[in-house]
């Protein structure tokens, strides 16, 4: 068993078992406006959600989370039986491992044999990028029979780790010639420290066709190093892991605000920190097309063993989305996307200092 694929059981048990969640609620500092008479039938709210040319029953996805390793097997089984029968979207987790040695690729393949017909996207970071080339990607898009690729960005934790990748030169030019050799959608994601308007901004110049915010506000995986550095008695990784893994980074609230702010559309997917349909309302109300989250899932798929408690999970946030739609008189998704919407606190403060705010109030109703 590679290095790779051994990291890949260590984080997630971490992640399950530790505390690696940023303390910091971002979407306190959004409030919707209640609407008193909504004029509408909550009864006939209607949750679906287009992304990528590809219909969703709910406007949430299963965020990029496992797979490489004997034990994430089943894992995956249960997540992708979850968005099968929810009709949602689901990533799987970095393919690296799968690249590296041919034995972990069932771990990713079962999602696309339990979910046949779910959108279902491939996840290869961009070091791993300059290093397989387009034959790598193609590889990784083939072994799930993916309908989109992600390309993952986590360089705040390949810095904390002593095994990181921390070469990021050729990055954009590797993404640009993949979006133009591979014939799948490429979705961009960070993967907790957040996107800044600039980098959106090239992301679309070299013809991505999504971002994943993937914001500081959830799981930090780069708090999730800590505790690897512990455990093999690593002081300097401890030390950085705690100076950077829980405060370092974009809030995924102002990465939302800087991504719609740029001067064309682009479907945006909100990750870090979505713990409730409320938190998606927002999300999508300051311009997200739809969010994801990773650990509200993988909690119940490790206590259950089955996809029930993960269905369960779903319903209950597409039930709370509908109660937060009911009550600003949205009868859609679409309708969500122009209700209005409140800025407060620190959200505020960096939103006017990066001249966003002012921006985003032209293109929606926000105050």
């Amino acid at each position: 068993m590679g290095d790779t694929s051994r990291r890949k059981i260590e984080q997630l048990r971490i992640c399950a078992e530790k505390e690696v969640e940023v303390g910091a609620n971002c979407f306190a500092d959004v409030m919707l406006v209640h609407v008193a008479l909504p004029e509408i039938d909550k009864e006939e709210i209607e949750l679906k959600t287009e992304f990528l040319g590809f219909s969703l029953n709910y406007p949430i996805m299963i965020a990029s989370m496992t797979g490489g390793h004997p034990e994430t097997r089943r894992i995956n089984e249960v997540l992708a039986e979850a968005a099968k029968t929810l009709g949602v979207g689901m990533g799987v987790g970095s393919q690296r491992a799968a690249l590296e040695g041919e034995e972990q690729e069932d771990s990713f393949r079962v999602v696309r044999d339990i979910a046949p017909n779910s959108f279902i996207y491939a996840n290869i970071g961009a070091p791993q990028l300059k290093e397989y080339g387009i034959e790598g990607v193609e590889r990784v898009v083939e072994m799930i029979d993916a309908d989109a690729v992600a390309i993952h960005l986590n360089f705040l934790q390949e810095a904390i780790q002593p095994e990181g990748n921390v070469d990021a030169r050729g990055c954009l030019a590797s993404i640009k010639e993949m979006c133009e050799a591979i014939k799948k959608p490429v979705i961009v994601k960070e993967t907790g420290a957040g996107i800044s308007y600039e980098v959106a901004k090239k992301l679309h110049e070299v013809g991505v066709s999504a971002i994943d915010v993937g914001g500081l506000g959830g799981t930090s995986l780069a708090a999730a190093e800590v505790y690897r550095a512990k455990a093999e008695g690593d002081e300097l990784g401890v030390h950085l892991g705690h100076l950077f893994g829980w405060d370092w980074g974009i809030p995924t609230v102002e990465s939302i605000v800087e991504c719609s702010a740029l001067p064309f559309s682009m479907p945006i997917i909100a990750t870090g920190g979505i713990r409730n349909g409320l938190d998606i309302a927002k999300s999508i109300a300051l311009g997200a097309d739809l969010c994801s989250a990773a650990l509200p899932f993988l909690k119940p798929a490790l206590e259950n063993g089955s996809a029930d408690k993960v269905i369960d999970k779903i319903e209950e946030m597409g039930e709370e989305l509908r109660v937060a739609m009911f009550l600003t008189g949205c009868k859609t998704v679409e309708e969500l996307k122009d209700t209005e919407v409140i800025i407060t606190g620190k959200t505020k403060e960096i939103a006017e200092q990066r001249g966003f705010l002012e921006r985003i109030r032209r293109k929606r109703k926000l105050r």
